[in-house]
């Protein structure tokens, strides 16, 4: 009798299936940031350091591809973040040599704040990312250097971002990169084991973490997102692998729901060459 189960085997081959090459991840991911950066005329690039892993993988990619010296990391707390959060940002700086800033986003957000008493928990979210999004666009211009983006695939698939905040950046180096992958790729680079071992979080209120305010785990997502995506697998060939229905319609849902998030504001089209539909890639014809 076989030690597994046929869904325990299945599982085992998705894992497998989202182990990635760390060396040849950073290969293409530090030429692309070379690339994009190169093209739109600049040499720099600016970063929110939030502490988490995904940021510092951002970074470290960064700072390869383009040197340290031409790498801003600004930290952006609010009174209520973690104090982990700056010290596990600060491990980055100081590994890696980063030029680096820290910019209070208190004095922002409050005034506004105050002028709405009911707001929840999820409207103030957004409103320190767009006003961390402000910060970082305001010193790009400063330093001169491309605002570089922090999603992972699973964040931008399920629409775990804030539309002008987050996801509101010139590049995402690791957009397609899961959950789990970045992990496999912040442990080859070097990453900071604390920055690796602690819960994901946004750090947007005290206590938040990525997996209490989704209701899922990374691996398990990851391994759906991925039967459904990148093998374009059915809603009813996921369930037959082992995965609760009503979860993998769920996670399909929000993938839907959320495309908006993944694309530029759609421009109708009246003439024969509409920005976004006929109009492309223009910098890459040279």
């Amino acid at each position: 009798m076989s030690a597994h189960t046929p869904f325990e085997a299945e599982r085992a081959r998705i894992a497998h299936k989202l182990t990635i090459n760390p060396d040849i991840a950073t290969k293409v991911l530090t030429g692309f940031i070379k690339d994009e950066i190169h093209k739109a005329g600049m040499k720099r690039a600016v970063l929110g350091l939030s502490g988490g892993i995904d940021s510092a993988v951002s970074a470290y990619l960064s700072a390869l591809a383009l040197g340290p010296e031409n790498v801003l990391a600004v930290r952006m707390p609010y009174k209520s973040s973690s104090a982990d959060s700056l010290s596990d940002a600060d491990a980055v700086i100081q590994a890696l040599g980063l030029q680096h800033l820290t910019v209070e986003i208190t004095g922002m957000a409050d005034p506004l704040f105050a002028q709405f008493p009911e707001m929840s928990n999820g409207r103030k979210g957004n409103i320190m990312a767009r006003l961390r999004m402000t910060v970082l666009y305001d010193q790009s211009v400063a330093f001169g250097g491309l605002v570089m983006g922090t999603s992972n695939k699973t964040e931008l698939l399920l629409g775990y971002s804030t539309v002008y905040g987050d996801s509101g950046v010139a590049l995402q180096p690791i957009g397609d990169l899961y959950k789990t992958q970045l992990r496999q790729l912040a442990a080859a680079l070097g990453v900071p084991q604390s920055l690796q071992v602690k819960p994901p979080s946004a750090d947007l209120w005290e206590g938040q973490t990525d997996e209490g305010e989704l209701g899922f785990t990374y691996a398990d997502v990851d391994q759906v997102l991925y039967l459904l995506v990148d093998e374009r697998y059915t809603l009813d060939e996921v369930a037959e692998e082992g995965f609760d229905a009503k979860f993998v319609r769920d996670v399909w849902r929000r993938v839907k729901a959320n495309h908006y998030k993944r694309t530029m504001p759609n421009i109708a089209k009246l003439s024969q060459r509409t920005i976004g539909h006929d109009f492309l890639f223009l910098r890459d014809w040279a």
